[in-house]
């Protein structure tokens, strides 16, 4: 019944959806709609969102075989190609003004991990090898120049010189390295390690990997660290559960790219340990809280976290064979259905919700951050995992 559901909401709903906010006339997508649904066509447009929107499209054209579906992607390819990417200094600038000229050219490694993840997935739905070579300078862009003798530093101005990470800082601390940007050069690294098969990407997925095992888990808690210093001690006391459950199924898929059948073994351990934390800690009134900070928990309820629990729980019951998961999937789709979609003609999903059942009214439809990836990808990885509950 599942597959069914979601498929409808992703040929229906989703994608019609994001289709509309095509921009023809400067390129790329419109980069903002407010919870009024008032679209803002002179709105910055996010090199995340327009990364994500690639992905999306190209992914969809992979699980449904729709030629209208690389189209699309095509427009997303060429405003990234031809507006986003500094061909001067390396990487992708953060942010675009409407017409596409840049309007923040900070670098940062999270970003350009998107624009990898989502040029090797169109190149998988095109064959343009020029999007592969894209994505190749772009992963050399990162080997090049954001590594110290520690991992990945995040934040640097357009000639590469480090900068705040106030982006990918929260709740008021200031983190120079997240696990948020690991587990995405994780995921970016693996499509292109799909789409290619280059050793030496997969030498770099490997140690991605091992700072998620050795430096993020904590195996005593069973759950991953969120903030750290440039020499990785901890910053703040959070934990994400959106994050960990998005990144027990994206390190498996890792794994699972790579082919070593011992670090398959190893890591679905780890992840299913991840995961069944997250079942009994986070899961509350059939949908999951958002975090905790300290002693406090935050349970308003995020589209992108709700999303990745769907897949996050059905990778656990294909891991495990423990049919909780499924409950807890199924659980979490019903909430989804019934609080996150928007039912209002011309939306799409709200942002967050709170615990109230209430939607939260000051955040955006369509935002830098707001975007078709992680709802979009639920539908499509329950579709292509088959299993129907």
């Amino acid at each position: 019944m599942i597959i069914s559901e979601v498929k409808k909401e992703l040929t229906d709903h989703i994608i019609p959806f994001w289709s509309k906010l095509r921009d023809d006339e400067n390129g790329g997508f419109y980069g903002y709609m407010g919870y009024d649904l008032t679209l803002d066509k002179k709105a910055d447009k996010g090199v995340i969102l327009h990364s994500r929107i690639l992905w999306f499209y190209s992914n969809a054209y992979l699980t449904l075989k729709d030629e209208s579906l690389l189209d699309y992607a095509k427009h997303a390819y060429e405003f990234i190609k031809d507006k986003c990417v500094d061909y001067k200094y390396g990487g992708v600038y953060w942010m675009m003004d409407y017409k596409g000229e840049p309007a923040d050219d900070m670098k940062h490694t999270y970003n350009i991990a998107f624009a990898i993840y989502a040029l090797s997935c169109y190149y998988r739905a095109s064959g343009d090898k020029d999007a592969l070579a894209l994505a190749y300078k772009l992963f050399d862009d990162v080997e090049n120049n954001t590594l110290d003798e520690y991992g990945y530093q995040e934040a640097f101005d357009r000639e590469w010189n480090l900068v705040s990470n106030d982006a990918l800082s929260e709740n008021g601390l200031h983190a120079d390295k997240t696990m948020n940007a690991i587990l995405h050069l994780i995921e970016a690294y693996t499509e292109l390690y799909i789409a290619d098969g280059n050793e030496k990407v997969a030498e770099r997925l490997k140690f991605q990997l091992f700072q998620m095992r050795d430096i993020v888990y904590t195996p005593e808690t069973n759950a991953l660290k969120v903030f750290f210093d440039t020499k990785f001690d901890l910053v703040g006391d959070i934990h994400s559960f959106g994050h960990d459950i998005e990144a027990t199924w994206l390190m498996d898929r890792a794994c699972d790219a790579l082919g070593d059948e011992e670090l398959k073994k190893e890591f679905s351990q780890m992840n299913l340990k991840i995961s069944s934390n997250i079942r009994n800690i986070a899961l509350e009134d059939g949908a999951l809280n958002n975090e905790r900070e300290n002693d406090k928990i935050d349970r308003k309820r995020v589209w992108w976290v709700e999303a990745e629990s769907v897949v996050g729980f059905i990778n656990a019951y294909q891991h495990s064979g423990d049919r909780e998961f499924l409950d807890c999937a199924s659980s979490v789709w019903e909430y989804i259905k019934s609080d996150i979609i928007d039912k209002r003609e011309g939306s799409e999903w709200f942002s967050e919700v709170s615990f109230e059942h209430k939607p939260h009214d000051w955040k955006e439809i369509v935002g830098p951050w707001k975007c078709p990836y992680h709802n979009g990808r639920m539908c499509m990885e329950v579709i292509s995992r088959g299993v129907d509950f």
